[in-house]
């Protein structure tokens, strides 16, 4: 039987560039965070909603689809996918 607790040895390595680009999923186009006004992610920029994913659960940046029940959809407005918030952190 396997024991998760016993181990002989670990490696930890940095990732290749090759694998960090294989990693990616879409291009920041613009320098802008947070709009300071609505507290939302700027379009195209570096917390954008449409490229890292929805910031709020089951809910599009332009709040047409908001239920678990649009599961997968993407916003034909604004272009997010309908999905958790979790995803924020693979993307």
């Amino acid at each position: 039987m396997l024991d998760v607790n016993n181990f002989e040895r670990i490696r930890i390595s940095l990732a290749s560039p090759e694998q960090i680009r294989s990693w990616s999923s879409g291009e920041v186009k613009k320098p802008e965070t947070i709009n300071y006004r609505t507290l939302r992610p700027e379009k195209e920029g570096l917390f954008c909603e449409k490229i890292f994913g929805p910031a709020k659960d089951w809910e599009c940046h332009c709040g047409k689809y908001k239920r678990v029940r649009h599961k997968g959809i993407v916003c034909d407005r604004c272009g997010v996918e309908v999905t958790t918030s979790k995803v924020r952190r693979e993307r």
